[in-house]
């Protein structure tokens, strides 16, 4: 696959629909200002509204890329306009096709630009935070670059699951987290406990600037299925999975 970044059509649709988004929603931006002026960076948001992608491509100031399911470019109403917007398309099931959406991210990386990756791998249907795959981790271990949490509240009240329509005039806060630092386990990048700590770092980090409820299993998990809840500050270790192809936006 080509890896591609959003380019000059993401910058130029910005600049004319942020400015109309900012009519239509109340935006609360918090923490924007640690995100670097150049080089690479992860941006992890939680994931609970269809919309939580595209608000914080219009939002972030720099071009941001996404892996999105490939079914969008099924659609007229998608088709041009995420490509436009930074989604990259990426087949889900699995396989070789997980393999090609780190090879995509990491080329978008080591240009320099900045990646979205949803570490709960899919949204979230009823309000709660997840536990989170891997990939994230295991791409800033292997290109060298900082891991954002990103905290988005209110785009599940402005589009709830399955609405077709958002509502207007609501608020929405998009926090950007301190940055997660993983130069000190680049030596060892393949141990699964070490991208499971990371990743559990980032999803604490992602509940304290959401407020969300954690809860310890893969989002799509039976309740009755859940294990005993993890303590504050403390989430679950459990063996590293590469499912960066399930954090596809949608």
């Amino acid at each position: 696959m080509k890896a591609s970044g959003a380019g000059a059509m993401q910058r130029r649709l910005r600049r004319v629909v942020r400015p109309l988004a900012n009519r239509l929603w109340d935006f609360d931006l918090r923490g924007f200002d640690r995100l670097p002026a150049e080089g690479p960076a992860l941006l992890c948001p939680n994931h609970v509204s269809f919309l939580d992608s595209a608000f914080l491509m219009l939002q972030v100031p720099r071009n941001i890329s996404f892996v999105g399911k490939a079914e969008y470019m099924d659609s007229w109403k998608t088709k041009y306009l995420f490509p436009a917007m930074g989604m990259i398309p990426i087949d889900r099931a699995g396989g070789d096709k997980s393999q090609a959406a780190l090879d995509t991210a990491e080329a978008v990386l080591r240009r320099g630009e900045l990646f979205g990756i949803f570490p709960e791998g899919t949204r979230s249907r009823d309000g709660y935070l997840y536990k989170g795959r891997t990939g994230a981790a295991r791409l800033a271990l292997k290109v060298g670059c900082p891991i954002f949490p990103v905290g988005v509240v209110g785009t599940r009240e402005i589009q709830p699951p399955d609405a077709k329509v958002p509502k207007l005039r609501k608020p929405v806060t998009i926090a950007i987290g301190r940055p997660i630092n993983v130069d000190r386990y680049r030596s060892r990048a393949n141990d699964h406990l070490v991208l499971r700590q990371i990743t559990d770092e980032l999803m604490f980090e992602i509940r304290e600037l959401t407020g969300q409820t954690y809860r310890n299993v893969y989002a799509g998990t039976p309740l009755d299925a859940e294990p005993q809840p993890a303590k504050v500050g403390v989430l679950g270790m459990d063996e590293a999975h590469l499912e960066l192809a399930g954090s596809a936006a949608g």
